[in-house]
């Protein structure tokens, strides 16, 4: 065999998997169709949230303080900024389901969580306007992960412990066989005892390669920077945060050495062609409005806007991740529909699609609710 793993998709994912492969003496492939990091996948925009409090669901709680462990290990390495202990307060009315799982999975797992009224967020944090009957819940050892950054550290990583990264190399064909597969691009073959794909957004164009369809929707999102007075939005001062209105769900960040306030809206989304690049930020009036809608209501000393960016989301029916293997062969493994919320745990995942394409094909993370055949 030419490797012993190939992975297809470097990106968030594919590259914390590289790495932790190559570092365990493994011959590793890294294919990508781009050159990470890089504005075509889930990873640009500079930020991106870590939450261990999780409202998603406590099955994400485990993962995420994995994910935390993961990436200090990984700052240790790297001479880039990777992670800034903002903390992250999340905001929502008392019966949010949101809430409510931040609420559970702090004390289920004995968090550093702070329950807050709306006068004591918006006493704490001048930023904020919190409409009377909203509470928040602080977490004081959450922050900020600087995504490409972190891209970065695991590509330097994983070339220094022998992983072979082949940029620009779109993927054309891919063959599975009872002990290795084979995948070609363009110009080049390739083989290997193990497949790892990670294919973020081209994820329903690559599954057909290896006999799958799964029920992904891509959508485009977009999120904004503001004017910013660095006096009450700084990072050493001021929160990343979510904030769940009854219809809508934004997110958001300190100004982060000097780059100001970045907001973005959450849920709703529209459909993507990815056939097509995606529309530029502007394309459509709610690019702007919505955030400035917010901003201007529940942190109105944020300035004036300044730009955005789209990025794209690939959701599952149930928004849950899927890792797992092949349903029929055990050395594919997929990871994909990150739906939006995945990033930060994509030093963890990629620890766990480490341990599935290795001798022990087991997690030490309970994986069971990502399973393929859920669907």
């Amino acid at each position: 065999m030419d490797y012993d793993v190939i992975i297809v998709g470097a990106g968030s994912m594919g590259m914390a998997a590289g790495y932790y492969l190559a570092k365990k003496g493994k011959r590793i492939l890294l294919l990508d169709s781009y050159d990470p990091p890089h504005t075509e996948g889930s990873h640009h925009g500079e930020t991106r949230i870590i939450r261990h409090a999780y409202g998603e669901g406590e099955s994400y709680v485990a993962m995420a303080l994995r994910a935390q462990a993961l990436w200090n290990e990984l700052q240790k390495l790297s001479d880039e900024e990777l992670f800034i202990n903002t903390g992250v307060i999340n905001i929502a009315q008392p019966d949010s389901r949101f809430i409510q799982n931040v609420i559970k999975s702090a004390e289920k797992y004995s968090l550093n969580v702070e329950q807050l009224s709306a006068e004591e967020i918006n006493q704490r944090w001048e930023g904020f306007q919190v409409p009377e009957g909203y509470i928040g819940c602080y977490e004081l050892d959450s922050g900020v992960l600087m995504s490409e950054n972190c891209i970065r550290a695991f590509k330097k990583e994983a070339i220094k412990h022998g992983a072979v990264l082949k940029a620009h190399a779109a993927v054309t064909s891919i063959s599975i066989f009872d002990e290795h597969v084979q995948v070609a691009t363009a110009g080049e073959s390739f083989t290997a005892d193990s497949l790892i794909l990670t294919p973020g957004a081209a994820a329903r164009k690559l599954l057909p390669l290896i006999g799958l369809e799964l029920p992904l929707q891509e959508l485009r999102n977009t999120f904004s920077w503001f004017e910013t007075d660095e006096s009450i939005y700084p990072a050493n001062r001021f929160p990343a945060f979510t904030f769940e209105l009854p219809t809508e769900m934004y997110y958001g960040f300190p100004s982060i050495n000097g780059a100001g306030v970045k907001i973005g809206r959450h849920d709703g989304g529209r459909p993507r062609d990815m056939r097509k690049p995606p529309e530029e930020f502007g394309a459509h009036p709610q690019d702007q409005q919505d955030v400035s809608r917010f901003a201007n209501r529940y942190m109105s000393k944020v300035g004036q806007h300044v730009s955005g960016q789209p990025c794209t989301y690939t959701n599952t029916p149930d928004e849950d991740f899927i890792i797992d293997k092949h349903p029929d062969y055990d050395h594919v493994i997929l990871a994909c529909g990150f739906s939006g919320h995945g990033f930060k745990f994509s030093s963890a995942v990629g620890e766990i699609l480490s341990e599935l394409a290795t001798e022990n094909r087991q997690s030490a993370l309970d994986i069971s609710p990502f399973t393929i055949n859920r669907f």
